[in-house]
């Protein structure tokens, strides 16, 4: 009876933890494919055709480097991003809590922008409401007691049902798939605003911590689960690789046969287009329900990430129902903004990457110097892979380097500056 009821115990501790480690993967890679890069990816590809790919594989390869390193280091210390900053350099952890809640706040404008215009592709509603309607509809979520197992259950779902979706599109629009190939390693042309709007699209601002801090809920921390953690990691980078990949074939299918795709208007929505002239009246439909897949589950990403940060400042707000408010706040802090901003929905999309592409070094300069550094105390004696440290320092580097030539042009897709 004894052995029965332990056995029984065990796989209930195993059950209890799936459902957050799937919730992180996904939470990851639903924030890192959202609707932010599904418009990114459109603008980019008519721009630059299959030369895009290669900003595709620099977002991949610097997306390991950097998520590989943060999830460690978050893991191992059993801590979120915030405190562990501040516990290595005084005050730098409220600094990063502020340009995260800020970058956090243009994203969730955008995840609501495009929320609005996934439900105006998909039922004909004018995308201010689309946008109302799918906030209000994130907020339920959070305000429901067990927040956590419903926020699980959706970005799984969601996001199984956009990679299926996507892939059938990608098929039916049959880019050219050698050229793209070709074009992954050897471009023709080389934007790095480009590569910093969609590193910052797909792994900036909030996004670097979004995973992690929702794995920390599994209680698998600490050095003896690194590997585990690693196991975690990896999937939900490979995930958003392919779909990354994935999207942008079936974008390209669209422009190299020539298809001329709209930028111009307040409502253009260019990736809907796209999947229009692949799969009709009904592909329009179909995609209006994956750009809203996207964007709810980027909503939530969104707000649950920053809401972390937050209790940076007081740690009463960082677990339970006070997190639950604190998410819900910002949501609908997010809503009032958004109803109140006049850009043009695609244009906030593309701007948001770039300028949490512009946060994402300051973060990731704190975490080197902790792996570097501060193994002794910050990590309890964690004796850190050095090939690790180097790959995310390279990384780190680069992404200071794209982020100080693209400020301009970055700030330029929202008319500021030029």
């Amino acid at each position: 009876m004894s052995e029965t009821t332990s056995a029984e115990r065990a796989k209930s501790f195993a059950s209890s933890r799936r459902g957050p480690i799937l919730g992180a993967i996904f939470l990851m890679a639903t924030s890192a494919i959202g609707p932010g890069f599904i418009t990114q990816t459109a603008t980019f590809t008519a721009q630059l055709g299959a030369a895009f790919a290669f900003a595709i594989l620099a977002s991949i390869a610097i997306d390991f480097a950097l998520q590989m390193n943060v999830w460690r280091i978050i893991t191992v210390s059993g801590k979120r991003a915030g405190d562990l900053a501040n516990e290595a350099v005084p005050f730098s952890g409220h600094v990063l809590a502020v340009l995260i809640v800020i970058g956090g706040l243009a994203f969730n404008i955008g995840n609501i922008a495009g929320a609005g215009l996934g439900l105006n592709a998909l039922l004909g509603i004018d995308p201010k409401l689309g946008g109302l309607l799918s906030a209000l509809l994130a907020i339920g979520i959070f305000l429901y007691k067990r927040a956590g197992r419903v926020v699980d259950m959706v970005v799984l779902g969601l996001g199984m049902l956009m990679i299926v979706l996507t892939l059938i599109v990608a098929v039916a629009s049959q880019p050219p798939v050698g050229d793209a190939l070709r074009q992954t390693f050897a471009p023709d042309t080389l934007n790095f605003a480009t590569i910093t709007t969609i590193v910052g699209g797909t792994v900036g601002g909030y996004i670097t911590y979004a995973g992690a801090h929702r794995y920390l809920d599994s209680g698998l921390t600490g050095p003896e689960h690194v590997g585990a953690v690693h196991r975690a990691s990896l999937s939900g980078i490979l995930v958003t690789g392919l779909m990354r990949y994935v999207l942008f074939l079936a974008i390209l299918g669209v422009v190299a046969s020539g298809v001329a795709l709209d930028f111009s208007s307040a409502a253009a929505n260019p990736a809907g287009q796209a999947f229009g002239v692949v799969l009709g009246d009904a592909g329009i439909r179909i995609f209006g329900a994956i750009f809203w897949a996207a964007a709810i589950t980027s909503v939530i990403g969104a707000a649950y990430t920053s809401a972390t940060f937050i209790s940076t400042f007081s740690k009463k707000l960082g677990v339970g129902r006070p997190l639950q408010l604190a998410t819900v706040a910002f949501i609908m802090v997010s809503l009032v903004l958004y109803l109140l901003i006049g850009a043009a929905p695609a244009a906030i999309l593309v701007f948001v990457g770039g300028f949490n592409g512009l946060i994402l070094p300051i973060g990731m300069t704190i975490f080197m110097y902790i792996g570097w550094f501060r193994q002794s105390d910050v990590l309890g004696g964690y004796r850190y892979p050095k090939w690790l440290l180097i790959l995310g320092t390279l990384a780190t580097l680069l992404t200071w380097y794209m982020g100080s030539v693209s400020v301009g042009p970055i700030f330029a897709f929202i008319g500021i500056g030029g």
